[in-house]
């Protein structure tokens, strides 16, 4: 599985960067980078409001 930003849920608290994931970038809004994203899960252990959610990476 890969993960994605709902951005209507996220709040910008940044919680996410603190992975350190090189696929998650702040400009203007949080964003994961799909081609970059490994699965690992971190940003979605950190997001204290379930803004980031699982996708299937077979889409992509």
């Amino acid at each position: 599985m890969k993960y994605k930003v709902n951005q209507e849920k996220c709040r910008q608290c940044k919680m996410c960067l603190r992975s350190k994931c090189p696929a998650i970038k702040f400009k203007d809004k949080i964003i994961i980078n799909i081609e970059k994203c490994t699965g690992c899960g971190i940003c979605y252990k950190l997001c204290p409001v379930n803004a980031i959610e699982m996708i299937d990476d077979n889409k992509y």
